[in-house]
């Protein structure tokens, strides 16, 4: 008769642990890279950051090991209880956590320091698993989809309090598993509709039409919200009457505002388009009254709060956000260059990157690493070290190696039979994927520096363990499938 144990090591995805041993060998060996001094003999040497991190890789190993071997139903039984233990834990990680650089999220244990947030993630992606397999969910009720934001955002805004804004950014991936679930596209567009408010404002906010008062920023963003009122207005009610009205009335003032302000009394366009999104809502507003359909009322509440949110764009970026916070999204904007401030870590990491040519300058022979011209260079910019190592032709190995774990998560994920399962496996996914895209992005100047790590790249035995705990839990879930489809 075949043992749990047994079943469990047939079941076991080796395609997916094969991508991981690789991304961990590939990682320890950039850790090497960024951290040697010429003065180090001994890459095992475990008062170095190479010998540590070969500690905490071993540990990671015997971590995963010991997921494995557990009862595959703790996870689903236990769920709340160990998102729970997480919040608490995190709660008192704000008020007796030593101030590190700025933010309270690191307990000390004796030698070792762990990051709470980063265990958080897996005790999160549970939590919503449980919820979102209970029999009849839906996320079409008030109360489901309350209870999943308040699952995401609690600990979010938990990590915040400790001032570690980059690891909180990294729970909105969450809100790409709720899309896959039924989450309506809307809420998405949404999303990114915010995105390009807040980055059109706040960019071309001071930039002037020409010689006109017009500021770029404001017309564009609210040009952008009456073409998307009239849109969404006819793909959500199948009525293109109402669209054209919108449109025609939108066109032909704004042409006619647009003359009389360039050749009789220059004056802000914005104003115009004041009134036009005034003048659209209450359209809406009627239209839902008039024919009692629900649907103009939504599109009539998303024009408004489009137009409440972008002028709190500007309050938030320069009253809530920190100074240093501020001038990165600058700098990544291209409003400041500072590169002897807070653009110095992008511009060394390019330098580092572009100088590595094709094939790299060979392992541990980096110059911009070796003379520590990077900051944080073998935890957050860890990518700069394997561009000047091993050059494109390495770099694109590594980015390859992450492009075939997202791709075979994607395809584990989709052939769970329990929709625990598929959750918790695209919640692990849409971590990983939101880690790359921000890390990557950073380290070549396409996004701002948050300061989350690679995965498997980065120094340090909290973000290593998380995300093989993250990992190792669903390949247990997943080598369990066979069992429970015959149970």
């Amino acid at each position: 008769m075949i043992t749990r144990q047994e079943s469990i090591w047939k079941s076991l995805d080796w395609v997916t642990i094969f991508i991981y041993m690789a991304l961990i060998i590939f990682g320890w060996f950039s850790v090497c890279g960024a951290s040697y001094d010429y003065a180090d003999n001994d890459l095992l040497d475990f008062s170095t950051r190479a010998g540590k991190q070969f500690v905490w890789i071993i540990c990671s190993f015997g971590l995963g090991f010991v997921l494995l071997m557990l009862d595959d139903s703790i996870y689903d039984t236990f769920a709340y209880l160990i998102y729970i233990g997480l919040l608490v834990l995190l709660v008192v990680t704000i008020f007796i956590a030593p101030d590190t650089k700025g933010s309270r999220s690191w307990l000390i244990l004796g030698p070792v320091s762990l990051q709470p947030a980063e265990f958080a993630k897996f005790a999160t992606a549970l939590a919503l698993a449980k919820f979102m397999s209970t029999y009849g969910f839906t996320m079409k009720t008030w109360k489901n989809a309350g209870t999943l934001l308040f699952i995401i955002l609690f600990p979010m805004m938990l990590i915040i309090l400790q001032r570690e804004t980059g690891s909180a950014l990294v729970y909105a991936a969450f809100f790409l598993v709720l899309y896959r679930e039924g989450m309506p596209g809307v809420v998405l567009f949404t999303g990114v509709c915010a995105v390009v408010y807040f980055v059109v404002g706040i960019r071309f906010g001071d930039v002037f039409i020409g010689e006109s008062p017009t500021p770029v920023g404001p017309f564009v963003v609210l040009l952008l919200i009456l073409i998307f009122a009239s849109v969404m207005t006819g793909i959500y009610t199948k009525r293109w009457k109402p669209v054209r009205y919108m449109f025609s009335v939108m066109v032909v003032v704004l042409a006619l505002s647009a003359i009389v302000s360039s050749y009789i009394i220059p004056f802000n366009l914005v104003w115009v388009e004041w009134g036009l999104c005034a003048l659209a809502v209450g359209y809406l507003l009627y239209l839902a009254l008039a024919e009692r359909y629900m649907t103009y009322f939504l599109v009539a509440l998303f024009t408004a709060g489009s137009i409440g949110f972008f002028y709190s764009c500007d309050y938030f970026f320069n009253n809530v956000l920190e100074p240093h916070q501020k001038i990165r999204i600058e700098v990544v904007l291209g409003m400041e260059e500072d590169l002897a401030g807070a653009g110095y870590n992008v511009n060394q990491s390019k330098i580092a990157i572009g100088s590595g040519g094709l094939t790299g300058k060979g392992f541990l022979n980096g110059t911009q690493t070796k003379l520590k011209y990077v900051p944080e260079q073998d935890t957050d910019f860890i990518f700069c070290t394997v561009g000047e190592e091993e050059g494109f032709v390495g770099s694109s190995a590594v980015l390859l190696l992450f492009l075939a774990l997202i791709l075979r998560l994607i395809a584990v994920a989709e052939r769970q039979p329990s929709a625990f399962g598929r959750v918790y496996g695209y919640s692990v996914l849409s971590i990983f994927l939101f880690h790359l895209f921000i890390n990557i992005g950073m380290v070549l100047g396409l996004t701002p520096v948050i300061g989350i790590p690679l995965p498997f790249f980065s120094y340090g035995g909290s973000s290593l363990w998380g995300f093989t705990i993250l990992l190792f839990i669903f390949l247990h879930i997943d080598a369990g499938r066979k069992r429970r489809l015959t149970d």
